[in-house]
């Protein structure tokens, strides 16, 4: 006989979650199970000291950096796709809407991702570790890209004539510019964990809220993130690519270990219980 099922509010079926057994330790190591507060604070702090320290303690490799620069803005060129410094210059001539994307930059990147986190620590508990391993996986793979291809930014290229809109308009913001630029690696832009991390909150939005605007406006926040990195003259077009290839191994890594997508696994965990095989 097959397992018993239950309908659920979304209106799928699911397989009742059965209990831990003894023979398997596998899979209660796999098994989806009720966040704790104060472990996923301790992990997610220790784990962004780590991903800064590391990422900051790559070789700066300046030349090799901004040869590799050259390289993709001339790529781009082949490509048909360099419209990074028309963009930056358009939307540099307008101060207010620069700043404001400046701002974006410096902030949005941590407050949101957070954000994501909490609702889904408080709303989809059961999902919870899954999103949380996809986007640790997202953002650890993307220290290989720091370490093994240094790559300048383009405000960095020289006689490329982009605009650093942090230094020209004085504003607080990447911590890659003005009086910040000795505390973070200057040439860590592939991959652009601004578009990793911005899609990783919009999927796991997307795919669990149920209120239709909320699911508009998490397709727009990468969309919108995407224009930002690009206007402010932080990344190229191919480094927002190299996140999302960042994302795709993330996603892949826990669809593997958890043996389903996040939007698949049930909403809420009680202890002691884990899902079926599949």
């Amino acid at each position: 006989m097959g397992e018993p099922t239950v309908t659920c509010p979304e209106g799928h079926d699911k397989a009742v979650p059965q209990p831990f057994t003894a023979a398997n330790p596998l899979r209660r190591l796999r098994a989806p199970r009720r966040p704790r507060v104060w472990f996923e604070v301790l992990l997610i702090a220790l784990s962004y000291w780590t991903y800064s320290l590391i990422r900051n303690a790559v070789p700066e490799q300046r030349t090799e950096a901004l040869r590799n620069a050259d390289w993709i803005w001339r790529a781009e060129h082949q490509l048909g796709i360099a419209a990074e410094q028309s963009i930056n210059h358009t939307v540099n001539s307008a101060t207010w809407l620069i700043v404001g994307m400046n701002y974006y930059y410096a902030t949005l990147h941590f407050v949101v991702t957070l954000g994501v986190l909490v609702w889904l620590y408080r709303a989809h508990p059961g999902r919870y570790a899954a999103c949380r391993l996809g986007l640790f996986a997202t953002t650890g793979v993307a220290l290989a890209g720091y370490y093994f291809y240094p790559l300048a930014p383009p405000r960095l290229m020289t006689g490329a004539h982009f605009v650093d809109t942090v230094v020209v308009h004085r504003t607080w913001g990447s911590m890659a510019s003005g009086d910040l630029k000795s505390m973070s690696n200057q040439y860590a832009a592939m991959p652009s964990m601004h578009i990793g991390w911005s899609l990783w909150c919009g999927l796991a939005v997307f795919a669990l809220a149920a209120t239709p605007w909320v699911r508009v406006l998490s397709l727009l926040y990468p969309t919108l993130t995407l224009v930002v990195i690009v206007a402010t003259a932080n990344h190229f077009w191919l480094d927002a690519v190299g996140g999302a290839l960042c994302l795709a191994f993330g996603c892949a890594l826990s669809r593997l270990w958890y043996g389903t997508l996040p939007h698949r696994l049930p909403r809420t965990t009680a202890p002691g219980v884990l899902l079926p095989e599949t």
